[in-house]
């Protein structure tokens, strides 16, 4: 019976440990998956400020042009 308990106490660290290695692991994805999602809203942003600011530039150049004839 000792040989059991040994292998039962061995199978519950070994399943423990695997545990813990998976739940750090699904931890990791999710702190990944919000930080791209984060990341992605703020290119979206700036894909927005940059446009606006092309509008702006090609609004004054053509103020410009219009003003040196």
């Amino acid at each position: 019976m000792a040989t059991r308990n040994k292998l039962k106490d061995a199978a519950v660290t070994i399943g423990s440990a695997v545990g813990k290695a998976d739940a750090k692991a699904h931890q990791a994805v999710y702190k990944a998956a919000k930080a791209a999602h984060v990341a992605r809203l703020e290119l979206n942003e700036l894909s927005k400020q940059v446009d606006a600011l092309k509008k702006q530039l090609k609004k004054s150049t053509k103020r410009l042009k219009s003003a040196l004839r």
